[in-house]
């Protein structure tokens, strides 16, 4: 079994499937974690959360389990900067990488936005999830692992 470990922020995840995809391939662990319950495959390296329904549950139990031998997907802003201070790889579901470089900047624009749509301003919110994001995601994760593996002590 892998050292390491890929943790899904699975309640609105787009890219489920392209984990699972990536994590067989390299014979890594899933940790699909969730509010609800939610279908995943019958497989060996796939582990199911539930972890209720309470305000950030399952931010709170990826966050504390999250280390450097951890790939958290996750389009939470606030929890990768969670898992990033916990040393983890974190990937946005678009396949962007959020790092120590730009986490803050990050967590700057959700505070920024959050005080506007707050104050009444009608803005928009992400772009949809495209074909492109996808496949950007995929690299991205194949990317990581390889990375992950390669590091010295790995």
């Amino acid at each position: 079994m892998s050292p390491y470990r890929i943790m899904i922020d699975a309640d609105a995840c787009p890219v489920k499937e392209e984990v699972y995809k990536v994590a067989f391939r390299h014979e890594v662990p899933v940790t699909v974690v969730s509010n609800d319950y939610l279908r995943v495959p019958q497989h060996p390296l796939v582990e199911r959360i539930v972890v209720g329904s309470g305000f950030d549950a399952a931010d709170d139990w990826i966050a504390e389990r999250a280390s450097d031998a951890t790939i958290v997907v996750t389009a939470d802003i606030l929890l990768a900067d969670r898992a990033i201070k916990a040393g983890a790889t974190v990937l946005a579901p678009n396949g962007r990488p959020f790092t120590t470089s730009s986490i803050g900047a990050a967590v700057a624009t959700r505070a920024i936005m959050a005080d506007l749509r707050a104050g009444g301003d009608i803005i928009g919110g992400p772009p949809p999830f495209s074909k492109s994001d996808r496949s950007r995601f995929l690299s991205a994760l194949d990317e990581a692992l390889i990375r992950m593996k390669r590091r010295p002590g790995a």
